[in-house]
């Protein structure tokens, strides 16, 4: 039996393995991907940009084994858990997570020194801090208006955590929460990946359980998109293809909900030209979590194998990483991830990984007691003025 503590150490330890594995290869294409690196397997891969002039690579690093935004964002949300101790919504966003994001100084890995987050985060992450501080916005009404992308789910996974066994919660929680930053289709994928990675702590959960879970919850593209794209997983893993063959399909299920294809960059060509990209629809979905639900089908739930072809698949490739690592590694336990991947990771980043997850995990199992204890007065009442 894989035990709760065991499961928290495997869902912060894969946030950072994901990240930190797809992160050197990040907004290349597949067959850049291929043609650089033939297939990353390793977190000491080198940064496809580590060679460029400092205004190219923004003076960042990565490589080894450096994290970015997504287990930035990973632990600030569950150092607002650690302050709270209870659940949260979107107010906790306008307040304690502003906090932790823009006004307390943590190690940025990329910069390789200490900072505030905010001076890490893409603009659609940012948008937090404009809506809650700048315009003082009501906490429920944040996400409105902001870039439609994948930033609230890559860092969601703790509300899973808290809400482990219970993917309605999770899902709900998640909602409440993220949509004081996304909204639309952007929204919708966090409150999804919260109901995995609640559903991931159950025993003896598969990965069709997972994927059950993600279509009951799912509304609209996103739903529509997970579907699509693991059915054809199915397929192809009977079929044994070739990954070639694997990303093809792929890419060629999501462009129908992700128009955007390999065009990730932001360019001097595309400023005033309208299109569909990043912006609030019904139909559409964020790549990123189908394509994890769809590796993990595809390798029936092999983490690594998962984890590997998620990054090697191309354009997001740290949040693909990231989303695929937390399911696993909330099913698995830490003692699916290698020793040396974790040492290495905690020594890059200078983080006590296996820490946060310790005391995070003792905070969790106080939330879910007290939730458990909430639903036996609850259970005690309807028997008293029920008569059943």
């Amino acid at each position: 039996m894989v035990s709760f503590k065991e499961r928290v150490r495997g869902v912060v330890l894969s946030t950072a393995l994901g990240d930190a594995m797809g992160a050197p290869v990040e907004k290349l294409s597949y067959e850049e991907i291929k043609k650089m690196y033939k297939r990353v397997e390793s977190l000491r891969t080198k940064w496809y940009k580590q060679d460029y002039p400092a205004d190219l690579n923004l003076g960042r690093q990565r490589g080894n084994g450096t994290v970015t935004d997504d287990t930035l964002m990973t632990v600030a949300l569950i150092n607002v858990y650690q302050t709270e101790k209870r659940h949260l919504d979107a107010y906790d966003m306008g307040n304690e997570f502003v906090k932790e994001i823009a006004f307390r100084k943590t190690y940025i890995p990329e910069f390789g020194r200490e900072a505030m987050i905010i001076d890490r985060l893409f603009y659609p992450e940012k948008y937090i801090f404009m809506r809650h501080v700048l315009a003082n916005c009501e906490p429920r009404e944040a996400g409105i208006g902001n870039m439609v992308n994948c930033g609230a789910a890559m860092y969601i996974a703790p509300i899973g955590v808290v809400n482990a066994g219970n993917p309605k919660a999770a899902y709900d929680e998640a909602i409440l929460f993220a949509m004081g930053h996304q909204n639309s289709y952007g929204l919708e994928a966090a409150g999804v990946l919260a109901a995995c990675v609640a559903k991931a702590f159950e025993e003896d959960v598969t990965v069709d359980d997972i994927v059950e879970t993600a279509l009951l919850y799912a509304k609209d593209g996103t739903k529509e998109a997970i579907r699509d794209l693991t059915e054809a997983a199915r397929t192809l893993r009977a079929e044994k293809a070739e990954m070639d063959t694997v990303i093809a399909t792929f890419q060629k299920v999501i462009e129908k909900y992700s128009p955007m294809k390999d065009d990730v960059h932001r360019k001097f060509e595309k400023v005033g030209v309208p299109s569909n990209h990043y912006t609030p629809s019904r139909l559409f979905s964020i790549e990123e979590l189908p394509m994890a639900l769809a590796f993990m089908v595809l390798n029936d739930g092999d983490y690594y194998g998962s984890i590997l072809d998620g990054i090697n698949s191309g354009r997001d490739t740290d949040s693909i990483g990231v989303m695929a690592g937390v399911i696993l590694g909330a099913m698995y336990g830490d003692s699916v991830i290698r020793r040396e991947d974790v040492e290495l990771l905690e020594e890059t980043n200078k983080m006590n990984l296996v820490q946060v997850a310790d005391q995070f995990s003792e905070t969790a199992r106080l939330i879910i007691k007290e939730d458990l204890q909430l639903n036996e007065k609850r259970r005690m009442y309807f028997e008293r003025n029920t008569g059943e």
